[in-house]
């Protein structure tokens, strides 16, 4: 411990939490650390759907998503085979790719004071009598305290537990489309079921288009890979075809991640982590709550850390205020890739309206958890 350089904070991770709470923690004077293993930025498997919840927070770090091209979103389009249900959103959403919106959170964390270490991998974390040991591309580092914010993938030896929805693989490409369909698709959410997964479709800052779906292992182990998946989904999915049949894949191959562990909320920490982002709560995607979650949870850490609360108490307040909507959403996604959703929910919508109104307040975080922490 007496030869390792040491640091108040240690974050683990640049991604959208990681660096949302180095900003919180460097404007409240703590000396902050963030390590992000990818030396530039990059895309990740993401719907990209920013929530009012998340621009508010954005903002208030001093990132204005619509600056840096973000596409607004005010309508949703829900497709299951050959049947569509249309409806404004009870919201204005946005949307953006991540490797834009992480890049542009990162310098905020740094102008607000926080060192930033790029292009350098956590091999090892270990906790002593004194503190927190990290081996960081071949440095030993020493800190009373770490944030964990490593998203999905999980840091070796410091796995979460099991999501209540842990069988579905997730995939993500970016799309050139037709300037006929890229009006077509201008301000609108495209959210497609098929039997066995469900995905979504939206423009992101030049005209991109963002595809990004999920589907069971025993469903793609049956059809393939994500291209494989992908082709089924066109072939069944006739509207989905219209957007994408004369589209070009901007990217080679899709990304892809697994396993995604929906409905997780991770227990009240025992080992002293304090674990936020995808590495406290993983709401399933449909929601787009994803990235207003992983947000608030950084902040909602940061702010318990200079109060001088323990992560422990963090965790159960986090767990109090996703609990509801993190169980009606897991709810909503087993019955979506069951099959019975792709079936029924154009109908179900179409036949009550207020429906989406109360999935899309239910599986929101409470605003009152936000008004601390973010103005709106």
């Amino acid at each position: 411990m007496s030869g390792a350089a040491r640091h108040e904070c240690l974050v683990i991770g640049g991604g959208l939490a990681g660096s949302m709470a180095a900003l919180r923690l460097a404007r409240a004077g703590r000396q902050v650390l963030l390590i992000e293993r990818e030396s530039a930025a990059h895309p990740k498997v993401c719907g990209e759907f920013l929530s009012p919840e998340a621009v508010a927070y954005l903002r208030h770090a001093g990132v204005d998503p619509l600056v840096l091209g973000a596409q607004s979103i005010h309508r949703l389009r829900v497709l299951a085979g050959a049947r569509t249900f249309a409806a404004n959103l009870p919201f204005t959403a946005l949307s953006l790719s991540r490797s834009v919106l992480d890049e542009a959170l990162l310098v905020q964390a740094q102008q607000a004071g926080a060192e930033l270490r790029r292009g350098a991998a956590v091999s090892h974390l270990a906790r002593g009598a004194q503190g927190w040991i990290a081996t960081i591309s071949g440095d030993v580092l020493a800190a009373p305290t770490v944030f964990l914010a490593t998203g999905k993938h999980d840091l070796r030896g410091w796995p979460r537990p099991a999501g209540a929805q842990n069988d579905l693989v997730g995939f993500k490409m970016h799309w050139r489309l037709p300037a006929a369909q890229v009006r077509e698709l201008r301000g609108a959410m495209v959210l497609f079921l098929f039997r066995g997964g469900y995905g979504g479709l939206t423009l992101v800052e030049g005209d991109a288009a963002n595809l990004c779906f999920v589907v069971r292992r025993s469903a793609m182990r049956q059809r393939g890979g994500g291209n494989d998946v992908l082709a089924h989904l066109l072939e069944t999915v006739a509207p989905l075809r219209e957007y994408l049949g004369p589209a070009q894949p901007i990217w080679e191959r899709p990304l892809a991640i697994s396993p995604i562990p929906y409905g997780l909320l991770a227990p009240p920490a025992r080992d002293g982590l304090w674990r936020i982002g995808d590495q406290a709560a993983v709401i399933p995607s449909f929601t787009g709550d994803g990235m207003s979650i992983a947000l608030h949870s950084a902040a909602l850490a940061a702010e318990s850390y200079v109060a001088g609360l323990p992560p422990s108490t963090y965790q159960q307040l986090l767990r109090r205020q996703l609990r509801s909507g993190m169980r009606l959403a897991t709810l909503l996604s087993r019955i979506m890739v069951s099959g019975v959703g792709a079936a029924s929910a154009p109908a179900a919508l179409a036949a009550c309206p207020p429906l989406l109104r109360w999935i899309a307040q239910g599986t929101r975080i409470p605003a009152g958890a936000l008004a601390k922490f973010a103005p709106v």
